[in-house]
């Protein structure tokens, strides 16, 4: 793909992710994309089939560089690697907030097309955080009968939750205090 091609793209992304996080995928039309992106209608239809396949493509691009953050982040011994990927997830959302408030509001919604991208943000994103809980569980720091998945997505979305807290409740408070407080929390599950 072109690079000209792909910086039209992000700016199409980036006028969907605005869009849909404030009014809904079912409110937000093609045409309000074209212009809120500076460009044709007709740009839509050239790099996407319709509005399904652009926010399809754009759940994908926006957990894959979610979940690319978060892997490197994941270096060191597993308690700090944790602790490193966690405050990631919060930078990354501090920094694309309508992105994270589009994957509350409209990921998880039943019998939609993007519902592979719930299984890429399970593997991807939560699976960096699983993957360091295996290595904690292995560690002999948690319980051998530890769900990992249901552990790794309640620390996913504990994050996600109060990181959204933060960027609109209370935007003033420094992330080193917010993130403290996580770790405080995940300190206390990982003494056993």
């Amino acid at each position: 793909m072109s690079s000209r091609r792909e910086a039209t793209r992000q700016r199409l992304f980036e006028a969907a992710i605005t869009l849909i996080s404030e009014q809904g995928f079912g409110a937000t039309s093609v045409d309000q994309i074209a212009e809120r992106a500076g460009v044709a209608k007709g740009t839509v239809y050239y790099n996407f089939s319709g509005k399904a396949e652009l926010y399809t493509a754009l759940m994908e691009w926006g957990v894959q560089r979610l979940s690319d953050h978060l892997s490197a982040a994941a270096v060191g011994p597993p308690r700090e690697a944790l602790a490193s990927v966690l405050r990631t997830e919060l930078e990354f959302i501090g920094t694309h907030e309508s992105l994270a408030r589009l994957l509350m509001a409209e990921a998880w919604r039943t019998r939609q097309t993007w519902y592979d991208t719930v299984r890429q943000i399970r593997t991807g994103a939560i699976g960096v955080i699983s993957g360091l809980l295996e290595d904690l569980v292995e560690a002999g720091e948690l319980p051998d009968d530890l769900d990992i998945g249901v552990a790794g997505s309640a620390l996913f979305g504990m994050v996600l939750t109060v990181a959204l807290d933060w960027r609109t409740l209370q935007p003033d408070r420094p992330l080193e205090e917010i993130h403290a407080t996580l770790i405080r929390l995940v300190d206390g599950f990982l003494t056993r």
